[in-house]
């Protein structure tokens, strides 16, 4: 199973359509995870002649921005809820827009939770009291830095965003998630490339 993810679209606010190169990065997936930051649904309208949607809304008020354009993303749309958990290929994947790791003080970034050398079996526990049951795979959006990792048997994919990378002057990232019953495996397309 192949599956399209992305995050922090944020149409309208910070560009008028998602890049067509999104498209590109997403032909032939199976399904498609928005991890939030939506803003319009219309994004998931575009999203879905691509393949099924799934997507989370951002908790109004839990981001330092305004929560104004998001007030409504979870609400009228049943393809988005304030997070998912998703049994696919034999996996469990638990898809939030802001994840927020107990003992963990600080955003979810590259290299945090390694620095953090949390004792063996914290993590999967952590993640655990995030969705309420335990998850193979986190997906989560919210901070624009594209992310993979693995720890302690959790596989971390953040996509990064399409449209707000931190890198202003530059298309961002989408990632692809790959599963089969022998394996994971998480990529960050860098979308320039595909210009």
């Amino acid at each position: 199973m192949k599956i399209g993810i992305l995050s922090d679209t944020r149409i309208p606010s910070v560009a008028a359509e998602v890049p067509q190169e999104v498209a590109r990065a997403f032909e032939g997936v199976d399904m498609i995870l928005h991890a939030g930051g939506i803003q319009a649904t219309r994004v998931l309208d575009w999203l879905e002649k691509i393949a099924p949607v799934k997507a989370v809304g951002r908790i109004p008020g839990f981001q330092m921005e305004s929560s104004s354009p998001y007030g409504l993303e979870s609400m009228g749309d049943n393809r988005i809820a304030e997070q998912q958990v998703l049994q696919l290929e034999g996996y469990t994947i638990g898809m939030v827009n802001s994840l927020d790791l107990h003992s963990l003080n600080d955003d979810v970034m590259p290299g945090i939770i390694a620095a953090k050398n949390f004792p063996d079996g914290t993590i999967p526990s952590n993640v655990r009291s995030v969705f309420g049951t335990d998850v193979n795979i986190v997906i989560f959006g919210r901070t624009l830095e594209a992310m993979i990792e693995e720890h302690d048997g959790v596989l971390f994919v953040n996509p990064g965003s399409p449209t707000l990378p931190k890198n202003y002057m530059r298309l961002g990232q989408v990632a692809i998630l790959h599963l089969s019953k022998e394996t994971r495996q998480a990529e960050i397309i860098e979308l320039s490339t595909l210009s």
